[in-house]
């Protein structure tokens, strides 16, 4: 029987039975040691029927046969690489060409720029690994592959605790670090992963404190001025939207919405994750784009922030407020009002429900709640 070139394959990294979704790809065989996958979806079983015979299935199908056919005719090499020149209609990006054996000596600092640089991640991660790259320079102890030492893996870390980093952000620095050095170790390129021989302490992110809904209901009952008005307005859309402040300078009313029953819906994708979200546009949401003629006013993130500690100060809260506690505020908010997990994850472009148990974990409505529960039944 001959081996069928192309077709869809479902749950390939199996993780309907942890996370009660898969994913349905296209598999294309283009020999023994080489297939391409291309994600459909992501979707349960019985999804996977429906998926397969849509039209926009049917299309991408016949599109890769397409340019197996012109791979034939062109006797071009069946692999990956080619079959993504003719199906993206561009060159991936390569890696610079740096070899087993490389010189200890080689210059680190210069390493990781071109792999920063090069690395297919969002402009939000390449910037934060910037960052972790000018700390670096800064230190002056990590210049070549040679420095690459345990020893100053740890003074590094004794560097970083300056007092002006939580332990959080400083792990931060390391996992960036860590994952260059992991890539130089196993093409051979350094003798030794650093990171293999030291343990750096993580540290205990801080309870997140997302508001209450009387809390909310205070803030948007709020008198202020102009510039504080604006701010209080996009952190209240976010709070009923989910979205993060980087997605809602880029919200387009026209372009991201549609409407079922009597709700409009956000059908977008993560500008930090790449991942798709889809969540409704609560009434006290809506109405902030009423308010702003369904234009969203613009403003930076630390200039926001700066105005929202204004506003924490005036309310009296004892909580940090910023543009990401909106965030979690809607997160809470679903889940107290007993959205499922899986839906809130959904809504705020999780593609792991562990990331949203996160916000399930600090809830205290729904510990109140059952605690009455027991107490009735116990004697």
């Amino acid at each position: 029987m001959a081996k069928e070139i192309i077709s869809v394959v479902y749950d390939r990294r199996k993780t309907f039975e942890k996370f009660g979704y898969g994913y349905a790809e296209i598999l294309i065989y283009l020999g023994r040691k080489q297939r391409k996958y291309i994600t459909l979806a992501k979707c349960t079983p019985d999804e996977v029927p429906n998926i397969v015979s849509s039209p926009a299935t049917k299309e991408k199908m016949q599109k890769c046969r397409d340019v197996l056919s012109t791979m034939s005719i062109m006797e071009e090499e069946m692999s990956c690489a080619v079959f993504d020149i003719h199906y993206l209609g561009k060159k991936p990006k390569v890696r610079p060409n740096y070899y087993k054996g490389t010189d200890l000596t080689t210059n680190f600092i210069n390493f990781m720029k071109d792999s920063i640089e090069t690395e297919d991640v969002c402009e939000g991660t390449r910037k934060h690994k910037r960052t972790t790259l000018d700390a670096i320079k800064r230190f002056g102890k990590i210049r070549t592959f040679l420095d690459l030492t345990p020893k100053n893996i740890l003074m590094f870390d004794r560097w970083l605790h300056d007092g002006t980093r939580t332990d959080v952000s400083v792990h931060t620095y390391h996992k960036h670090l860590r994952k260059v050095t992991r890539f130089l170790r196993m093409a051979d390129m350094i003798p030794i992963d650093p990171y293999e021989r030291v343990k750096i302490k993580r540290g205990k992110s801080k309870e997140r404190q997302p508001l209450t809904e009387d809390e909310l209901n205070q803030l948007r009952t709020m008198k202020l001025n102009q510039k504080l008005a604006q701010v209080r307005d996009l952190f209240i859309f976010s709070a009923y939207t989910g979205l993060a402040y980087c997605d809602v300078q880029v919200f387009d009313f026209d372009l991201m919405t549609e409407k079922s029953a009597d709700i409009y819906y956000i059908d977008g994708q993560r500008l930090k994750t790449g991942i798709r979200f889809f969540t409704p546009i609560l009434q006290p949401a809506m109405d902030v784009l009423k308010k702003y003629n369904f234009e969203l006013p613009k403003i930076s993130n630390q200039k926001g922030n700066d105005y929202l500690h204004v506003i924490q100060s005036m309310m009296g809260l004892n909580k940090s407020l910023t543009f990401h506690v909106a965030r979690h505020s809607f997160a809470t908010l679903a889940l107290s009002h007993g959205v499922p997990l899986e839906d809130v994850a959904r809504m705020l472009g999780h593609e792991d429900v562990h990331t949203t148990l996160i916000y399930a974990k600090i809830l205290k409505n729904t510990i109140q709640q059952f605690s009455s529960v027991l107490q009735k039944s116990i004697q």
